[in-house]
């Protein structure tokens, strides 16, 4: 399936002519968006500041205080959800998706160096 996608321009709306394969979608939709405490859990986990996240993800310190401070999902959009993800997770961070307990966090098992036998 291909999807036309318009894209807001300064003189109104355009069609850009990308196109998104629905296994895209499929990846999309299949990660949920963080909540602010998991942020808050996975920098705290790591021990990384607001400041060395945002550098992290090219985003501004206020957009990530902002996501931390609501209650629930934030407000960050898409891209931005995905840059704080794709930093934490590169840094060891696990992300748990809502089930009966709720959403969490976790660090990825540090794996034994091979001289250590």
């Amino acid at each position: 399936m291909t999807l036309l996608i318009r894209v807001k321009h300064p003189t109104g709306y355009w069609p850009y002519g990308m196109k998104h394969s629905t296994m895209n979608d499929k990846v999309n939709k299949a990660r949920n968006q963080l909540i602010s405490a998991q942020i808050r859990a996975a920098r705290g986990l790591i021990r990384w500041s607001a400041e060395d996240l945002a550098r992290e993800t090219a985003l501004s310190v206020t957009t990530i205080r902002r996501a931390e401070l609501t209650e629930g999902e934030t407000s960050m959009t898409t891209a931005n959800d995905l840059a704080v993800r794709r930093a934490l997770e590169a840094a060891g961070v696990i992300f748990i998706d809502e089930d009966d307990e709720g959403p969490g966090v976790r660090l990825r098992k540090r794996s034994k160096d091979k001289s250590q036998k």
